[in-house]
Parts: structure tokens; C-alpha cells; sequence
């Protein structure tokens, strides 16, 4: 069997189902081998975004999904998704093409060190110098990017070693239980979470990487601790929850830092570093427990008192049934108070009738549009944090946003492959017109796959987050106007719907009306920052100090 007949078998052997990718010549034999199997290719029009829709399977099920490009410059656009895979802690196996290892006539035409490369951004890079490795080494590649913490894992088949012919050996996949917490660790965590008089609970991103909402929601529903989260723990427990205060992803001097402040022990699930730190820990006189798949890597910003490693939903469970068994002398009225002015906090522009629209209204109309299930994916961009701040997740994995690498551009992308994984749920991707840009030829993707999605173009004609950056630095306006083209005309030259937003009240019809239809629809939406980003400027110190008095 040709080698790469046998490569295929491996990856359908680990449960593949898509292979995102560009082919080129080096990779043609793995192409060739695809023909007859389970495995569909989906031929996008940018390797980056290949990576994205790889990643973002990961994301979502928990299994590596698998991208394919041919060498050089394809391998070189991988590196932005392995980065946004590895610091998401997504799991991805990148597979690119290689000149022969044994002769090459082509001298070091399109040769870079992909390998050396790749070791920068992924958690493994190996080349393939015989076909017999084939099988061992994908079993081991996959086993690496789905272990904790997931990632993303490189594999480069050379042309002259994807021809040869070997002898068929599967490694079968072994499903190996996840590590459990100690007890004496479990106990410390419960002794002090008992001996709290104001705890709370902060959901990160580890929350929402495997099936923890049940012991999660357990945990909140049984003990009513007060619980916030951060960008990527959105969505872990619905956060209709009365108990659920709010996003912990803007500056220290907002609402939501005072019940930060007011806790004396924090139960931090699934929090890492490479997602920026929901609060500042340096000479913290708070007790953090850090519990998590994986201990803490220590710095100022990070440093917990006690640790619970292990599987998450594991010792969830087993502290919620301990502190449901003990009395308790919590005292939760200060947070009550405070979840009201966080919900206040919230509403001042949520109707508001200006146009261009402002994010608070836009973020309002895409909750009301979506169902409980529906997917939002969002590119990177100011609309972010109100996203992240405004609209409610119901269901884990429902608003995917990324405040790892940040990259802008994967919006779209994570959209395609959300779609193609749920065909049946309402998704939409949420793009600034700068991100939409970068990587806007992949409409075409979704159009030649005969998708029902929706695209939200937020158009403010500018880098909007860098430009309000630069404003609340004192610095002069300076270089961050783009220019556009007529979406509505861009979306149609790709066999897409291209719709306008003239007037605020059309939004929200505009977005049930696209959602509810077939084929690929853009919304063209004008976006107003200013006036809720004086929200962001709001100097908070005096609600703070009224709700310290009692008077809120």
C-alpha cells in the first residue's frame, strides 16, 4: 500500500472527518489517496484559514481537527493558526508537504525548515523520514494535540516518502481516563471555601473545552456562590443564572472589579495564562484556588494559594457534594446589591435609535436574534468587549471569541466550520471590516459549500480598537482609516445576499430574516463606537463606594 493510502487510513483511524486545506504539487499523492475515502477535503482559498476551521473543530468536540498545505509559502500561512491553536488550547494536526528527502532535483526551490519553524507556535513537529513511521507517529501526534493541555501538532510528509510502499500495521486509538484530583487536595479546597465569608467562583477557559456544564451548573445551583467568568469561559454555565454577575474581561476600573475585590476566597475553574488574567493578583491578600487540568504557571499576575489539579468536571462534582453536606455562613447580599448595578450598567444605549448603530444595540438585536443554541463566532476587534460583556451565553461553546492570540481575521472561518459541524443550528460570524478583510475570499467557500450562514459586518472604516487605544492615550488620530468596498456588491460577485443597514430598526429583521433563510447572507451594519465607549471611560469609583455604603 502507497504510503500515503496509508497515512489517510491513520487519520480516519483517529475519527477524521474533514481536512481543511490548499494542495500543491508536494501533496498530490495525499490528495490522490482522499479520493476514495470517508474523509472529505475542503479546498478553502487561504491556508490560514484552513488552520482556523481546523482548530475551531478542536474547539468544539474536543478531537484535533486536521489541515493540509503544500510547502513553503503554504506551510509559512499555517503559522497564525497554529498560534491561535496552541494559545486557545484547541486541539489541530497540521500536515504540510516537503521536497524528497532522498534526491531532490529541485535544489532549495520554495525550501524552508517548516519543521523548525512550527516549533516555535505548536506543541510538536516531526517530519516523516519512512513511510513505516506513519502509523505510530500519527497515533502519537493526535494523542499529543488532544492531551491536556491541547494544542496544535505539526507533521510534514515529504513528497518522495508519501510515494513508498509499505506494509499496512494499524495502531488502534486507547481511550485512557482522565487523571482525578487527590483528596487531600479536594479537602483543602473545601476547608477554605467553608471557612469564606465571601466567595466566589470564576469560570475560565478550560471550562468549556470538555463536558463540565453539568458539574458546573451543580456547583453554582447547589452552593448559589456568586460566579463570574472570563472571554473564554462565556457560555460554561447559562449565564440567565441569577447568580452569574457578569464578564471579567474589561479594566480594574470597572463594576464587576468591585465584587473582585469584595471576595476573600476565589475558586478559579480552568484558568491558564495564555488567556489574559481576569483580575491582578500581585500582594493579593485573597485566597485563590487555582483548579484546572493542569497546575499554574506562576507570575505576578497569577499566583493562587491552593491548587486542585485534575479533571475538571471530576473534582467539581466532588467539592459540590462535600459543601453541600456543611453549613455555611456565607454572605452574599453585597454581590446581590452589586449584580443589579452591573445590570444597569449595561442598559443605558441597549435601545437607544442613533445611526450609525452603537455596540450595545447591535450586540441586543444578534441575542434577541439568535436561539439558545445558536452558534455567534466573532473576529477581533473593538466589538469584542461587548460581546464579551453584553451578550448572555446560554449554552457552552455558543459566542466563540478569542482572547488568547487575538488574531483578527478567524472570524469567518470559525463560522464555515461551526456550520459545517451543526448543520442544523443557527450560526453567524460577527466581523469588523478590518478583520473581514483580511481573509474575505473565503466567502467563496462558504457560498461553494451551499451553507445557511449569516455574516454581521461591523463597518467603521477604521482599525476601530487600535484608534480608540490611541485616543485614550492622548495620542493625535493617525493612520487607522481604512477604506471599503460596497459590501452588498462585494457579497453578490461571490453568489452570496448582500443586505445594508440604513436605518437602526432594521437590523434585528435584517438578522432573524438571513438567519431564517437559505444560502449565504453579509450585512452590511454602520457601527458607532463613540458613544459606549464613554462607558468604558466611566470613572466607577462612586457607584463603588455607594455600594461599599448599602445605597445601591
Amino acid at each position: 500500500m502507497k504510503a500515503s493510502d496509508v497515512f489517510i487510513k491513520a487519520l480516519e483511524n483517529e475519527g477524521v472527518k474533514y481536512i481543511f486545506g490548499i494542495p500543491g504539487e508536494e501533496t498530490l499523492d495525499l490528495l490522490d489517496s482522499l479520493i476514495d475515502s470517508k474523509i472529505s477535503f475542503i479546498n478553502v482559498r487561504h491556508e490560514t484559514v484552513a488552520g482556523y476551521m481546523a482548530a475551531t473543530v478542536g474547539r468544539l468536540t474536543g478531537m484535533a481537527g486536521v489541515c493540509l498545505s503544500t510547502i513553503g509559502p503554504g506551510a509559512a500561512n499555517l503559522v497564525p493558526a497554529a498560534a491561535y491553536s496552541n494559545l486557545g488550547g484547541w486541539p489541530m494536526v497540521m500536515i504540510t508537504g516537503q521536497k524528497p528527502v532522498k534526491s531532490n532535483p529541485q535544489g532549495r526551490f520554495q525550501f524552508i525548515r517548516t519543521s523548525d519553524m512550527m516549533s516555535a507556535v505548536t506543541k510538536s513537529s516531526k517530519t516523516f523520514y519512512g513511510g513505516k513511521n506513519i502509523n505510530w507517529m500519527t497515533r502519537e501526534a493526535f494523542k499529543t494535540a488532544e492531551s491536556e493541555r491541547p494544542g496544535a501538532v505539526h507533521l510534514e510528509l515529504p513528497e518522495d516518502v508519501a510515494k513508498e510502499y509499505v506494509v499496512q500495521d494499524y495502531i488502534l486509538k486507547v481511550k485512557e481516563d482522565p487523571a482525578v484530583a487527590s483528596e487531600n487536595s479536594i479537602n483543602e479546597a473545601v476547608k477554605v471555601m467553608t471557612e469564606a465569608k465571601k466567595p466566589i467562583i470564576c469560570l475560565a477557559s478550560g471550562c468549556n473545552r470538555k463536558a463540565n456544564q453539568q458539574a458546573l451548573s451543580k456547583l453554582v445551583k447547589q452552593t448559589c456562590i456568586p460566579f463570574i467568568t472570563t472571554q473564554l469561559g462565556k457560555g460554561a454555565v447559562d449565564e440567565r443564572n441569577p447568580d452569574y454577575l457578569g464578564n471579567a474581561c474589561l479594566s480594574s476600573n470597572m463594576i464587576l472589579s468591585n465584587a473582585v475585590k469584595a471576595a476573600d476566597v476565589i475558586l478559579v475553574i480552568g484558568h491558564d495564562d495564555f488567556e489574559k488574567p481576569p483580575f491582578k493578583m500581585q500582594h493579593d491578600p485573597r485566597v485563590i484556588i487555582h483548579l484546572n487540568y493542569t497546575r499554574a504557571n506562576i507570575d505576578p499576575e497569577y499566583c493562587p494559594t491552593y491548587e486542585v489539579i485534575g479533571d475538571i468536571a471530576n473534582a467539581v462534582n466532588r467539592i459540590t457534594d462535600k459543601l453541600s453536606s456543611m453549613k455555611c455562613l456565607w454572605e452574599f447580599d453585597y454581590f446581590r446589591k452589586l449584580k443589579k448595578t452591573i445590570d444597569k450598567s449595561m442598559l443605558p444605549t441597549i435601545n437607544a435609535d442613533q445611526y450609525p448603530l452603537c455596540p450595545s444595540r447591535i450586540v441586543n438585536d444578534t441575542r434577541e436574534a439568535m436561539p439558545d443554541d445558536g452558534i455567534v463566532c466573532l473576529d477581533n476587534g473593538m466589538y469584542k468587549i461587548w460581546y464579551a460583556r453584553n451578550y448572555r451565553a446560554n449554552q457552552p461553546n455558543t459566542l466563540l471569541l478569542d482572547n488568547a492570540l487575538a488574531t483578527m481575521g478567524a472570524g469567518l472561518a470559525s463560522a464555515i466550520s461551526a456550520k459545517l459541524l451543526y448543520p442544523q443550528r443557527k450560526v453567524i460570524a460577527v466581523c469588523g471590516d478590518g478583520g473581514f478583510m483580511m481573509h474575505c475570499q473565503d466567502l467563496e467557500t462558504a457560498v461553494r459549500l451551499n451553507l445557511n450562514l449569516v455574516v454581521l459586518i461591523l463597518r467603521d472604516n477604521a482599525f476601530g480598537m487600535i484608534k480608540w487605544k490611541q485616543e485614550s492615550q492622548g495620542l493625535p488620530n493617525f493612520s487607522l482609516d481604512i477604506g471599503n468596498p460596497d459590501f452588498t456588491k462585494f457579497a453578490e460577485s461571490f453568489g452570496a445576499k448582500g443586505h445594508f443597514i440604513e436605518n437602526t430598526e432594521d437590523l434585528l429583521p435584517a438578522l432573524k430574516s438571513a438567519l431564517d433563510s437559505n444560502g449565504v447572507h453579509l450585512i452590511d451594519c454602520p457601527i458607532d463606537y463613540e458613544s459606549d465607549n464613554k462607558i468604558l471611560k466611566y470613572d466607577f469609583k462612586e457607584i463603588a463606594r455607594n455600594t461599599e455604603e448599602g445605597m445601591i
